[in-house]
């Protein structure tokens, strides 16, 4: 192979490259969120409400949450907590420009409560993934 035929081989690999780097900085607000999420396994339950919604996660008996807001943006009072039955609940509480959490706890086969807010809304699941 010449050299002119190796250079067009890596501008072009480097064009698609840079390519994909923008398509992936253009990617929709909900997606980005998705993946931030920190939470191992793959999501099973969504609770939605008036300010924001908690996404649940579980993966080899344990389970894991995170709230997010329905407008990130500026610093306001968030939370999350999961409790597995006959534990205490672990909590993430505080202000949160993106999202609380993520929280996670060893459930096994029990079931869990999770609950989330965002300033005034807030979500309870009651008992759940049993």
């Amino acid at each position: 192979m010449d050299s002119g035929a190796i250079r067009r081989r890596l501008a072009l690999g480097t064009a698609v490259l840079a390519a994909s780097g923008v398509f992936a900085l253009a990617a929709p607000g909900s997606a980005q969120a998705a993946t931030q999420t920190s939470c191992a396994g793959r999501e099973v339950r969504t609770l939605p409400f008036s300010t924001g919604s908690v996404h649940v996660y579980k993966r080899n008996g344990y389970v894991c949450a995170v709230t997010v807001p329905k407008k990130a943006g500026a610093k306001r009072a968030m939370s999350v907590s999961v409790q597995a039955r006959g534990n205490r609940p672990v909590v993430d509480r505080g202000r949160y420009a993106h999202l609380a959490g993520p929280v996670t706890v060893h459930a096994g086969h029990r079931c869990v409560w999770i609950k989330g807010s965002v300033s005034r809304g807030s979500v309870s699941s009651g008992w759940i993934l049993c």
